[in-house]
């Protein structure tokens, strides 16, 4: 079974003799109820690193008022078994008073501006906070030479990058690639909530991006297409947050232009929260 420690100085014992040994420390940040997807960041991390850490933590101060913290599924027993067929070294296993120390109300929080103000960040208000702030206090923790993070949560990817790049952590990130099921829905923890029927609807999301995607290449107006695709998804029974296309930084392209692109979709499906993207690229005129 894989070696599991739920204290800080536990964990630090562990890290410190990897480090008189040489090696490079790989982290994977997770809150648990794992899959392929988290499994193939463990494989990533791995060609980066000598030693892999995986971190499961569900972690309160990401979630909102009324969102799903208290039923979020947690399997700490599979996750341990998947972690170690992925190759994983070490499993960090905190509770909540050592991930928070002073409680969740005294923590120290950090902020990130702009880049986590809009989409996600505008309709989960003070979610990328929670997020910046545990992943800095992992960062801190491990003190990873790598650390990895999948695209599917695009913004989250892109506010960590400001978070690394501002405060200076020496790490590097790595993104892996959105891991998905057959009929193109992508992998996530929150997929088991949908009911049998909501399930074989799901996977319209990834339709309606690859056709956000398409319309863009067309040279569709953005403002156009993303209208159809709120449409797309409402006639097929989503209740939309947003369906956006933007540039790699998330702010809003002008129509025209050529270069790197994302489409970008929330949206509920009963009481399931469903996000997924798509990137591509325009070219010059």
């Amino acid at each position: 079974m894989i070696e599991t420690v739920a204290e800080l100085a536990g964990l630090r014992r562990r890290i410190a003799g990897w480090r008189r040994e040489g090696l490079r420390i790989g982290l994977v940040p997770t809150m648990g109820n794992l899959h392929e997807g988290h499994q193939s960041l463990v494989r990533l991390a791995s060609r980066h690193a000598d030693r892999v850490v995986a971190s499961v933590f569900v972690n309160p101060t990401q979630f909102g008022p009324g969102e799903d913290f208290e039923r979020y599924p947690r399997t700490p027993a599979a996750d341990a078994e998947r972690l170690e067929r992925a190759g994983c070294d070490l499993l960090w296993q905190p509770a909540i008073e050592a991930m928070y120390p002073l409680g969740t109300e005294a923590a120290v929080r950090i902020r990130v501006p702009g880049v986590a103000a809009v989409l996600e960040g505008a309709h989960r208000p003070g979610h990328f906070d929670g997020v910046c702030t545990v992943v800095a206090r992992l960062f801190n923790q491990v003190q990873p030479d790598v650390a990895a993070f999948g695209r599917k949560d695009y913004q989250q990817l892109a506010v960590i990058r400001h978070l690394a790049a501002d405060l200076a952590f020496p790490v590097d990130l790595l993104a892996g690639q959105t891991v998905r099921e057959a009929d193109g829905l992508a992998m996530s923890s929150r997929n088991q909530y949908l009911a049998p029927a909501q399930r074989s609807v799901a996977p319209e999301l990834y339709r309606t991006l690859q056709a956000m995607r398409d319309a863009s290449l067309a040279g569709e107006p953005r403002a156009a297409l993303e209208s159809a695709a709120r449409r797309r998804l409402e006639a097929a029974g989503f209740a939309v947050d947003y369906a956006a296309v933007r540039t790699p930084g998330l702010a809003e392209p002008a129509d025209g232009t050529a270069g790197a692109r994302v489409a970008l979709v929330a949206a509920r499906l009963g009481a399931t929260r469903l996000i997924d993207n798509l990137e591509f690229a325009l070219a010059g005129a």
